[in-house]
């Protein structure tokens, strides 16, 4: 149970630590880190959504024969639908990289900037649940599953909370806040992860046979978050091959850690 603890608290950490760069950094990032740190974002979270999850619930599912897909499709899109209706019942800004901001005024751009804070905020909880199912599938001996996957994708999932962080908090004191401020709501974005993962070990312990289904479920609800949201912004604006590269170096990254870890 205390390694489980740790892995929930490792994804919040990588998003403080982000947080943190308000103190380190004195201008807001450049558009073109964020647009690599966000397509290494999308890159760890696609290889942590195939290796971690969906290959773990097919082969949990291994004595359905030729049907060992059909947990893994039908949880993948609960989660793709779960965040659909998320993002339609919980207003949230899609902000493109690149973009000049269309609406004027410091309280309009702080606004905007309140608005990442809620969508960040939003997409951190699939993947606080994602770490809490792994570890629900780790502690009630589920099959295909091993600690070094679990705290490969806990690891992977912080990777990618880092520029999250820093992307909330540096705009945050370039619109007026103080740095501690800033560095607060960038933490508080990501204090929804150790709980929904606590909830998801949980439900999920308590409910074993429907591990496969809970896995894909958090694989759904993360691969929707890259498509619609890091996908879009890694590849804005003039130049983007970049965000296209560090893609690669995020999934390359994730996938060496799970195989090698697991």
């Amino acid at each position: 149970m205390n390694m489980s603890i740790i892995g929930l608290l490792i994804p919040f950490i990588g998003t403080s630590a982000g947080a943190a760069c308000v103190f380190l950094l004195k201008n807001d990032l450049k558009v073109s880190v964020q647009r690599a740190l966000t397509g290494f974002a999308a890159g760890v979270m696609v290889a942590a959504s195939i290796w971690s999850l969906i290959i773990p619930a097919i082969e949990q599912s291994a004595e359905r024969g030729r049907w060992a897909f059909l947990p893994a499709v039908i949880g993948f899109w609960l989660g793709v639908l779960f965040l659909f209706l998320l993002d339609h019942l919980i207003p949230h800004l899609h902000r493109r990289i690149g973009q000049t901001d269309q609406l004027e005024g410091p309280k309009s751009r702080l606004d905007r900037t309140m608005m990442m804070v809620l969508a960040v905020t939003l997409h951190n909880i699939p993947e606080g649940m994602a770490v809490g199912v792994v570890y629900a599938g780790l502690i009630s001996g589920s099959g295909g599953i091993t600690a070094g996957a679990a705290l490969a994708l806990a690891l992977g999932i912080a990777i990618q909370n880092f520029p999250e962080g820093a992307i909330i908090s540096m705009p945050l004191f370039a619109e007026g806040k103080s740095k501690p401020k800033s560095f607060g709501l960038g933490v508080l974005s990501g204090a929804v992860e150790p709980v929904f993962g606590g909830v998801a070990i949980l439900v999920a312990s308590l409910v074993v046979p429907a591990m496969p289904y809970f896995l894909t479920f958090a694989a759904g609800a993360m691969l929707y978050v890259v498509v619609e949201e890091l996908i879009p912004e890694m590849s804005a604006g003039e130049h983007s091959n970049i965000g296209v590269l560090f893609f690669a170096v995020g999934f390359s990254l994730m996938m060496a850690l799970d195989v090698a870890l697991g």
